[in-house]
């Protein structure tokens, strides 16, 4: 499991934090990659998610698909990247995560 930082944002709607896995570091033949080459991850851990997204009649919350601990499949240029302390997370909304990783 990912170690949270001290202040974790809260997701607002149907956002969610993610903590994306790392890039590839070597190619196939051992090569080191620079940051510059890797590919942008597009699997990572949901950290948080926000309570769900109000309905069109703006009375109930549509509950959220995610939950904190699933590991996630999301597009490939989705989120906005923030930085709390030494590690990375993204932003995102909901509709742009693709698929859940199941055992």
């Amino acid at each position: 499991m990912a170690n949270k930082p001290s202040l974790m944002p809260r997701p607002l709607a149907d956002r969610v934090i993610v903590e994306p896995s790392e890039g590839e570091e070597k190619t196939a033949g051992g090569l080191l990659l620079p940051e510059t080459a890797k590919d942008k991850p597009q699997e990572g851990l949901v950290i948080a998610a926000g309570p769900g997204r109000w309905d069109e009649k703006g009375d109930k919350r549509v509950a959220m698909d995610v939950s904190p601990n699933d590991k996630v499949i999301f597009a490939k240029y989705s989120g906005v990247e923030i930085k709390l302390g030494d590690k990375k997370y993204l932003i995102m909304g909901e509709k742009d995560i693709l698929a859940v990783l199941q055992n």
